[in-house]
């Protein structure tokens, strides 16, 4: 039976590591090529290696998503390998150190605004031109956090980045819905990430742990979280746009 993404073109930034690479893998046994995209090529080639292994269509591109120009490159490039552009998962994201608001810094403030906000904001630019471009029609999928939703201690500015991110998604929906481009975004709770094993010590020396602060007691899996931005950019999601898709395992219904 063929996969829900059959045939059709995706690019995944952020996926060297972690959910990306986890989406990237998904993704592609669902049928659809694959650009992987990342900053750091070692990881991102290791992607493609996976999925061609495994029987699929893939190709690394590098890119900075902070960087307009690189941005628009990224997106040309996959449109011009795969003659177009069907759903793109805008992943790439980075952390910063457990900080109290007021102890924080505006280097880190930057940072994290350049990556995980205005890096978004770039992507689903450039990937919109490219679907209008192309007659209307596509979908995307930003990922947001549970801190998207709620407010999280030592994680301000993180946290003020995920909600900048339901923000696009929602306005980005309204705007092209017309166009047949549906925009969604994805919750993750705690997921098994490179991201979460450097925070792990910290929050230990706090006194937390996922599978305490979780109802299913456990982190995620990064091909959970693929499955979800899969469901989302498929013709099965065709009536979701707009949308923040939760998959915590009850962490924000507490």
């Amino acid at each position: 039976m063929a996969g829900m993404l059959e045939g059709k073109s995706a690019l995944i930034t952020g996926a060297g590591t972690g959910i990306g690479r986890g989406a990237a893998l998904c993704f592609a046994r669902h049928g659809a090529k694959v650009a992987v995209a990342d900053i750091v090529p070692e990881t991102g080639e290791e992607t493609v290696r996976l999925i061609k292994a495994a029987g699929g269509e893939a190709f690394f591109v590098k890119c900075n998503v902070a960087s307009a120009a690189e941005v628009k490159a990224m997106v040309e490039r996959v449109a011009a390998q795969f003659g177009r552009l069907d759903c793109a998962f805008n992943n790439a994201g980075v952390e910063t150190a457990l900080l109290k608001l007021a102890d924080d810094t505006e280097e880190n403030f930057d940072r994290l605004v350049a990556v995980n906000m205005k890096g978004v904001w770039l992507c689903m630019k450039y990937e919109i031109h490219q679907m209008l471009a192309q007659g209307g029609g596509g979908a995307i999928v930003n990922t947001a956090s549970t801190a998207a939703l709620v407010g999280t201690d030592l994680h301000a500015i993180y946290c003020a980045t995920k909600h900048g991110v339901i923000g696009l998604t929602k306005t980005g929906a309204i705007e092209y819905a017309k166009d047949g481009i549906r925009i969604n975004a994805v919750c993750p709770g705690g997921t098994e990430t490179p991201m979460l094993q450097r925070l792990i010590p910290e929050l230990k020396r706090r006194g937390r742990a996922m599978a305490r602060m979780t109802p299913m007691a456990r982190a995620a899996r990064p091909e959970e979280m693929g499955e979800v931005a899969a469901w989302l950019c498929s013709d099965r999601a065709s009536f979701v746009t707009g949308h923040s898709m939760v998959a915590d395992g009850g962490l924000t219904v507490q």
